[in-house]
């Protein structure tokens, strides 16, 4: 991959384009977009983040711009079903793979879509992050392929710290999370 900050440069002119937020040139596809980077590049995509919302939260501004951190939004998941408090004692008496069946059991992609759908307001461009802390709980793909259930008209960019090809995602450049052919790569 490029290096990232040039990539990371290039974001914001394509958020800026016409045919990103109306969707145009992608054969009629969902917008649905994956700006993939080296997981060791993590702390400065998530600073460039920040300043991508900034760029647009002017008053006036045709972008509006919501993030969605799926490890966030896990612990708040854990929180509304009261097991939050309980997650830590599980790990320690039952082992990491009691945790981890205890938490896919509510984490459930259509808790977080509906999570996302009642927050959406008039936002018209969603970001996903938080896809590596997640991980094992929650699948990028998972949440991709029913995410366009929610939102197909609106532009959504996955920030995904691995590898993606066009047609599937490997997290961390090491897990292959699975195929997923109907989002494009942001940048090259």
């Amino acid at each position: 991959m490029a290096n990232i900050y040039r990539r990371l440069d290039k974001v914001i002119d394509k958020i800026k384009e016409d045919k990103f937020i109306d969707g145009r040139g992608l054969g009629n596809e969902i917008s649905f977009y994956v700006f993939d980077y080296e997981p060791s590049d993590e702390l400065i995509v998530r600073d460039r983040i920040i300043d991508f919302k900034k760029e647009f939260s002017y008053e006036g501004s045709n972008r509006k711009i919501i993030e969605f951190d799926l490890y966030k939004m896990l612990l708040e998941i854990a929180k509304e079903k009261r097991i939050f408090d309980r997650v830590f004692q599980v790990e320690e008496k039952q082992g990491k793979e009691a945790l981890f069946k205890a938490m896919t059991t509510f984490a459930k992609p259509e808790i977080f879509l509906s999570k996302i759908n009642d927050q959406l307001g008039d936002h018209n461009v969603v970001f996903l992050t938080g896809v590596g802390k997640v991980y094992p709980f929650v699948r990028s793909h998972n949440i991709l392929n029913n995410l366009q259930e929610v939102i197909d008209k609106i532009p959504v960019i996955m920030f995904f710290p691995g590898k993606y090809d066009g047609q599937s995602l490997q997290l961390f450049g090491k897990f292959k999370d699975d195929n997923y052919y109907r989002a494009f790569r942001l940048v090259e």
